[in-house]
């Protein structure tokens, strides 16, 4: 049976073989990838809620059209009295419908991925709720047009008031309804700082856009009449250009003239190869040591973590080069299984930041795309089809679930291209792509326990990434799995938790996975090596 539905603005079919309410919310979630813990409402065109116990008789009207809600939002186009007039919004893509608002918390905030075209900021008095406990707050983001996929995204609002500066910007604009030269470049330095914070030196073109239209919507009189979208003067995606790209491209200048001055240590030899890494001015020594690794294991402040992980790394790289104490290096710095980020300071600390921030910078710019290219010249296959569609983002022809997103779905490719093959003189039968592939990724759907799949899987015994979500193209979070044990990824993103993968050999002095060892440099991992650091 065939049922219309309607969700965010999309109509879609929604097969079902018996008239079932809770098969049916379920497959609405499949169908518009909404995550499973998400509470829905359904309503008929007329706005008036539909109950379990009236969906079979009203799922069998013909031409009945189902509205599917989140909750905590209106459900149709009725307004109370109190909410805000969205009307305006509609220029930049919104849906009229509103539906898709979520309320999250301060500690939410995490779970937001990169954002997405059609965002639009509330109002300068909306924004920011804040709830009767003193130790929340409750922000209210705006509908995500094209995806749920948000990752540590605040609007400009948020971004501004938490800075001192950033309240002269808002101030100036409340007072003359514009704002000067000098104030828009406070504004613009204040927002790339927040940008740098959360993703690096290397910042996507979806976020720039975010927070270009982010800057529009809050400040109006600062839109341009007379371009398509009205903040390309901030950010325009097609040419790279405008105030937001100007100003990263200064900030990456400066930092690159700082970095070259200093002493770094080159990316030579491979993961297991001892180096002297860093001053060791901030490093605790002898009892201070122990005092800094015994306090690691009960703060539950995040900023000391990062600070005595830090001030140990000395002593933790001496650990992992002993093999008599390599193993028990997770059992001694436990935080690494709870706070993300981690392995990245590590390994900056290592390499210096501009090493570490290589990969995120030359890939998508330089060699994605060289690597697509070179890949159409080879023997076609049905897994190489299917992975040179996903990586241009163009639809499959299979009814099979989504491939992995254009970013995974290109490193997979890469691994097309070098044909990978176990080390030693005595090679055995060369692996497959399929098989290479599950060396380095491998999904599990989010309503699955992923301790079971640690105690069910065999074999991998180098690190490899562990995703999980409701589909290969919607994953909510990315882990590094070594020693089977479970590694946070910082980033929600498979480029970002690909590139902690690859950091990961260093920072443990990790081999590379027999899987993708040859007896020459074209191997997958020192490929990425080589030609990207």
């Amino acid at each position: 049976m065939l049922i219309k539905v309607q969700f965010g603005g999309k109509k879609k079919y929604v097969k079902l073989e018996e008239v079932c309410f809770t098969d049916f919310l379920s497959a609405v979630q499949q169908k518009f990838l909404i995550p499973e813990n998400t509470e829905l409402k359904v309503t008929d065109d007329q706005g008036i809620e539909v109950d379990e116990d009236v969906f079979p008789e009203l799922a069998t009207t013909k031409e009945m059209c189902f509205f599917i809600h989140t909750d905590d939002e209106l459900p149709f186009p009725e307004k109370s009295k109190n909410s805000t007039d969205f009307s305006d919004l509609t220029e930049f893509g919104a849906t009229s419908n509103l539906t898709e608002y979520v309320t999250l918390t301060t500690c939410d905030m995490t779970v937001l991925q990169q954002a997405v075209e059609g965002y639009s900021s509330p109002s300068l008095t909306d924004t920011l709720s804040v709830s009767s406990s003193s130790d929340s707050a409750s922000q209210m983001i705006p509908p995500l047009m094209d995806s749920v996929n948000a990752r540590n995204v605040y609007n400009v609002e948020q971004i501004l008031t938490s800075k001192p500066a950033g309240m002269t910007v808002i101030k100036e604009y409340q007072e003359t309804g514009s704002l000067k030269d000098s104030t828009r470049r406070l504004m613009v330095n204040i927002i790339v700082a927040h940008m740098h914070e959360k993703e690096g030196r290397a910042v996507s073109k979806a976020t720039k856009e975010f927070h270009a239209l982010g800057i529009v919507s809050l400040f109006p009189s600062l839109k341009d009449p007379y371009s398509k979208k009205g903040y390309e003067h901030f950010f325009d995606i097609q040419s790279n250009k405008g105030f937001l790209e100007w100003r990263i491209k200064t900030v990456q200048r400066k930092s690159r003239i700082v970095s070259t001055s200093q002493d770094r240590v080159e990316l030579k030899g491979g993961p297991t190869s001892s180096r002297t890494t860093g001053a060791i001015d901030d490093q605790r020594m002898g009892d201070e040591c122990m005092e800094a690794i015994s306090l690691l294991h009960h703060t539950t402040d995040r900023d000391l973590v990062f600070q005595k992980m830090r001030e140990t790394f000395h002593y933790r790289q001496q650990i992992i080069h002993d093999s008599q104490r390599s193993a028990d290096v997770l059992q001694m710095f436990p935080r690494f299984l709870d706070i993300k980020g981690l392995i990245l300071q590590d390994f900056s600390q290592m390499f210096g930041p501009e090493v570490a921030s290589r990969f995120l910078e030359k890939w998508n710019t330089s060699f994605k795309e060289k690597v697509i290219q070179e890949a159409r010249n080879l023997k076609e296959t049905a897994l190489l089809k299917q992975h040179l569609k996903a990586a241009l983002n163009e639809e499959s022809d299979t009814t099979d679930d989504p491939e992995w997103d254009s970013d995974m779905a290109s490193l997979l490719v890469l691994l097309h291209l070098l044909t990978p093959q176990p080390a030693g003189r005595k090679r055995p039968k060369k692996i497959s792509v399929g098989e290479a592939t599950d060396h380095l990724v491998k999904f599990v759907k989010s309503c699955q326990s992923l301790e079971d799949h640690l105690l069910t899987t065999e074999g991998n015994p180098q690190p490899y990434l562990l995703a999980s979500g409701t589909s290969k193209a919607q994953v909510f979070t990315f882990y590094i799995v070594l020693d089977k044990k479970l590694l946070p990824c910082q980033s929600s993103t498979s480029l970002g938790a690909f590139d902690e993968l690859f950091k990961c050999h260093f920072v443990f002095s990790v081999k590379y996975d027999d899987a993708f060892q040859q007896n020459k440099p074209q191997s997958f991992y020192t490929m990425i090596k080589y030609f990207l650091f």
